[in-house]
């Protein structure tokens, strides 16, 4: 695989970046991972070298350029400042630079085409609102995984604008989550086949092993897993 970083272009004339791993077979599938409170770290940047070793184009868009360029924490010792930057975040504003970051990825060679997206707490609503919002020419991604998106909250008007097959992981010891958000998620979904809300005997960020007092392998593991398997069914060509 290679890595480096990509510049993209905002609909308002500026630039800001992204991190891009990409498999050494190309053209293959894109995917948008979308970071937590803890900006575009350590983290981050290893979720899209797996992705890109598991063949996939993956792009990482830094949310918080708008407030703090190039922004990240290796651990819980960055939580109160990535906290403070994501109550501060303009979700429309990141609805627009996501969709840039979506026309950036289909126009790069390296890209097939097919395009997931992935994100983990902000970064959990965040992959909701690219299910909901982002169109490039009329289209919108292909299959979208949220991890534990606690502003996730317009799930019951919100949902009749999704059309991609959707997965969903939470935590049933999150205290940042009520298990009855979980549920209205599940039902607005009701009946939708192709979206699945999984949860798991752990908390908030189970997947961050950056951050080690909320990690929790068995949890992370199983959930990457089943990531992995929704990718490579929604996004790999036959």
């Amino acid at each position: 695989m290679s890595a480096r970083y990509e510049r993209i272009e905002s609909h308002d004339g500026e630039s800001f970046d992204a991190y891009r791993a990409a498999p050494t077979a190309t053209p293959a599938p894109g995917v948008l991972l979308f970071q937590e409170v803890f900006g575009v770290n350590d983290n981050m940047r290893d979720l899209a070298d797996q992705l890109a070793e598991h063949g996939y184009v993956a792009l990482v868009p830094d949310v918080f350029w708008r407030l703090r360029p190039r922004f990240e924490s290796k651990d819980e010792s960055g939580l109160a400042e990535g906290m403070g930057l994501s109550q501060r975040l303009d979700h429309a504003l990141a609805a627009k630079d996501i969709t840039s970051t979506f026309a950036h990825l289909l126009a790069m060679p390296e890209c097939d085409g097919k395009v997931g997206g992935v994100g983990f707490c902000l970064g959990g609503t965040l992959a909701y609102l690219f299910a909901r919002e982002s169109r490039v020419d009329g289209r919108g991604p292909d299959a979208v995984v949220s991890y534990y998106g606690s502003a996730i909250t317009d799930v019951a008007s919100g949902s009749a604008k999704i059309d991609c097959p959707l997965l969903f992981h939470y935590g049933a010891k999150d205290p940042y989550i009520p298990q009855t958000q979980v549920d209205e998620v599940e039902a607005a979904f009701a009946g939708r086949p192709d979206v699945s809300v999984l949860r798991y005997d752990a908390g908030h960020a189970f997947s961050n092993w950056d951050a080690p007092s909320f990690y929790d392998q068995p949890s992370a593991d199983l959930a990457w897993g089943r990531t992995l398997a929704f990718f490579a069914q929604h996004l790999t060509c036959a």
